[in-house]
């Protein structure tokens, strides 16, 4: 299974996605924001398989996280969790191209789905 950095700045949803991942079988290391994201991430390439954060979060976003994190290890995945889909990712956004997206609100089995197909494409 992948080892996963997770971004969420809501407490219990953090705590409840964490939760479920690891019941899937995965690894999870769970950060409150974007800031902390950055700073797990370090600049150690390939420490985790994926990255799965929030889109709006104080401070660093979900976004400015995922391309600084896409710069430190290009073959990083990235996956949103978002009830801002279609506003946070228009056409001029600086997030990675290839990042899927999983607007809120969302069934447990269909994250742990989603975070499978990303992990298991090549």
């Amino acid at each position: 299974m992948a080892r996963i950095l997770l971004a969420e700045d809501d407490d219990s949803m953090r705590d409840f996605l964490a939760k479920a991942l690891q019941r899937a079988g995965h690894e999870v290391a769970s950060v409150a924001d974007g800031e902390e994201g950055l700073d797990e991430l370090g600049d150690e390439a390939g420490r985790y398989e994926l990255l799965l954060t929030d889109i709006v979060m104080p401070g660093v976003d979900g976004i400015e996280l995922a391309r600084r994190a896409a710069e430190v290890d290009p073959g990083l995945k990235i996956m949103f969790i978002t009830g801002f889909a279609a506003v946070a990712l228009s056409a001029g956004s600086d997030a990675p191209k290839d990042a899927k997206v999983l607007s809120k609100p969302f069934h447990l089995r269909d994250l742990v789905d989603e975070v499978a197909k990303v992990v298991e494409a090549a």
